[in-house]
């Protein structure tokens, strides 16, 4: 039952009601776009800052404990938009949120690698992951399609209990998960030891070779397609596709991606060159699909996303495999940083680009870095992942 229960927490986590519409809360409270976007940047800092030091946190005490916190953080934050929309009430909101992104990253994937290793099942890691993401993307799917009947007939308050109670659910389920470690590893541990782990963990990220191209692929195989899946919507609409066609574009891509999660534990034995094919062909086709002025060209962005979604678990999978000691949330965690900061740096560039590209030369131009990992890939004479 373990595998299940990875899967009932990752959907919890993501069928949270509030998602579609708590932009039209900012803005019916009387905010502003810059003040919404300066939400956004609190949120982003929040969880770059906690996230090396949640991952020690998780491998001195307890990775479960982490996960249990995690969404009563988010659940906290939520209720505190609903009963409180004001600015400060949505700043405290996104702390909360950024650091329940924070605690559960790093947490999440060593207690599943090291449960399924305790099981001899580390072999299907890239598979239960996959699987994973892909439950994450339909439930975030099925919130935003139930989002609109509920609003309709409760308002906010209907959207905001539906979401507490889906962090509630989502930290109750974290509590059945197991969590079989060594006494010195689980045991709540003095500073001593929580700067011992927190200097190991970031040592290994930055001295071990094999560790550190896993997290360098980690960072930008996943924070590029992750950031550009914001812009989606634009990108649709720049195809000339009519305004009530823009869902379904958007659709076709998160089926995609979805799609590429199931296809995450074949793809793990894909050999280094192999793996570099498909991600340069995925970036071609993206580049491709974004200049194409019509919708059928999304057959191809959704063909790359998918394909970008496969790649970031295998890319994961790898980075487990090559993890050694009681460490293995804080290596993790300084991947998710890796990938915060790249997110962030494509954030920046999308922006300043905007007023000079148009929506698909942007797409194109920043997919190229796959093609750099795709060629430094392709020249490294390793073993099959």
């Amino acid at each position: 039952m373990f595998v299940p229960k990875l899967y009932v927490y990752t959907f919890l986590g993501e069928f949270v009601l509030l998602y579609p519409v708590y932009t039209l809360l900012f803005t019916d409270s009387g905010l502003s776009v810059a003040e919404t976007s300066s939400l956004f940047v609190i949120w982003s800092v929040t969880g770059m800052v906690l996230e090396i030091p949640s991952g020690a946190w998780a491998d001195a005490v307890s990775r479960r404990l982490l996960l249990f916190l995690g969404p009563l953080l988010a659940g906290a934050g939520f209720a505190l938009w609903v009963l409180f929309p004001s600015y400060w009430a949505f700043a405290l909101g996104f702390v909360l949120w950024g650091a329940e992104g924070a605690l559960v990253s790093g947490a999440f994937e060593a207690l599943a690698y090291e449960e399924l290793e305790r099981r001899g099942l580390q072999g299907r890691y890239a598979a239960v992951m996959g699987r994973a993401h892909s439950i994450g993307i339909a439930a975030a799917a099925s919130a935003i399609a139930l989002a609109t009947p509920v609003f309709a007939v409760g308002g906010y308050p209907a959207v905001g209990v539906a979401s507490v109670a889906a962090c509630l659910l989502c930290a109750a389920t974290a509590l059945t998960l197991p969590e079989r470690r060594p006494a010195r590893a689980t045991s709540a541990d003095s500073d001593g030891r929580y700067l011992a782990v927190l200097r190991a963990g970031v040592a290994e990220a930055r001295t071990d070779r094999n560790v550190l191209e896993a997290i360098v692929l980690i960072s930008v195989v996943t924070a590029i397609w992750g950031a550009l899946e914001e812009y989606v919507p634009f990108l649709a609409a720049a195809t000339g596709a009519p305004r009530t066609a823009v869902p379904l574009l958007v659709l076709a891509v998160w089926v995609g991606a979805a799609a590429g999660g199931l296809l995450a534990g074949p793809a793990r034995r894909l050999s280094e060159r192999s793996f570099a094919l498909v991600l340069a062909l995925a970036a071609l086709a993206m580049a491709a699909g974004a200049l194409v002025p019509h919708p059928a060209g999304f057959l191809l962005v959704a063909g790359a996303f998918g394909a970008f979604q496969m790649a970031g678990v295998v890319a994961d999978t790898r980075l487990q495999e090559r993890v050694s000691g009681d460490q293995r949330a804080t290596v993790t965690s300084v991947a998710g940083l890796g990938t915060n900061v790249v997110t962030l740096a494509v954030y920046t560039a999308y922006g300043a680009g905007s007023p000079f590209l148009s929506h698909g030369t942007t797409f194109a131009l920043l997919i190229l870095p796959y093609v750099v990992i795709a060629l430094w890939l392709a020249r490294e004479r390793v073993a099959p992942m």
